[in-house]
């Protein structure tokens, strides 16, 4: 087993190089956006919270492979490959997002300020996307969970569902939206637990149950969920209610009841699409 050392050299490739400009433009968009003359708005509160935790992820990334923690991770737990290639894609979709939240609802023509904000907020997207290609281009890293399609599946369910929560309004005093939200939560913290296990090789190999079957049983239970808010939400929010004709280019509450609606149609899909594979991998077809 590898000891821990410290190790300068992996700073000083493409990778090092990446982390060390991710994590200072997630620290100067932050700040640049926190010093920005704007309300305590939804999407810029999202935004925030997700410069935070990409600079804090990506930071204990590269002090992991600086001191080479990673290997002796390797060895007792998971695979640091697939870990970090699932993580360099969780942070290019969110800051993506970011970026397009804020070109959406604060760049204006006069706003100097928020086109330097929503630069840079590109700038670390694109940061982001360029590792993951690289990670997943790269052949010589591994592939085993997060990395591969069911941990890509995983992914993208928490990160629509993120979506929608961040847009849900005007659920309050009505017992059929609430149900929705409830719909929504449910599968919510099933997600994480079930990637963790996932990747967590020495935790999945002493469980005393079948985490497929478990995993094939969850997935019928949130595309059940679901199934019910795709129904009600539409109805309750959208039926003879047609988008109004003063809803500005940035949004308004018929614009974030059509976007819950979009999102609850792409995360059944995304479950039932997993659903299906789950299926097929336990009769015996492989996926990959």
């Amino acid at each position: 087993m590898d000891k821990i050392k410290f190790s300068p050299s992996s700073l000083l490739n493409v990778r090092g190089f990446l982390h060390i400009a991710e994590v200072l433009l997630c620290l100067v968009t932050l700040i640049a956006a926190a010093i920005s003359p704007r309300p305590l708005h939804t999407f810029w509160i999202y935004s925030i919270i997700i410069w935070v935790l990409c600079a804090i992820l990506t930071l204990v990334i590269t002090i992991i492979e600086l001191f080479l923690i990673h290997k002796l991770i390797l060895y007792l737990c998971m695979d640091w490959d697939d870990f970090t290639t699932g993580i360099a894609f969780m942070a290019a979709l969110t800051t993506t997002t970011c970026a397009l939240c804020y070109c959406i609802f604060y760049v204006c023509l006069k706003c100097l300020w928020d086109w330097l904000v929503a630069l840079l907020a590109i700038v670390v997207c694109v940061l982001y996307i360029v590792e993951f290609v690289k990670d997943k281009l790269d052949f010589t890293r591994s592939v085993k969970y997060l990395a591969a399609l069911p941990g890509i599946f995983k992914i993208l369910e928490a990160y629509v569902s993120c979506l929608i929560f961040i847009s849900l309004m005007g659920y309050q005093g009505q017992p059929a939206l609430i149900w929705c939200v409830v719909a929504y939560i449910i599968p919510f913290p099933i997600i994480p637990v079930v990637i963790a296990v996932n990747v967590m090789k020495k935790l999945r190999d002493c469980l005393p149950f079948n985490l497929t079957r478990v995993e094939f049983i969850l997935l019928i239970l949130s595309v059940a969920l679901y199934v019910t808010a795709a129904i009600l939400w539409p109805i309750y929010t959208l039926h003879n209610n047609p988008r109004p004709d003063d809803c500005p280019a940035g949004g308004c509450a018929w614009s974030m009841y059509f976007f819950v609606t979009l999102m609850t149609y792409v995360n059944l899909g995304l479950f039932t699409v997993e659903l299906v594979f789950t299926l097929l991998g336990m009769c015996g077809f492989k996926r990959s």
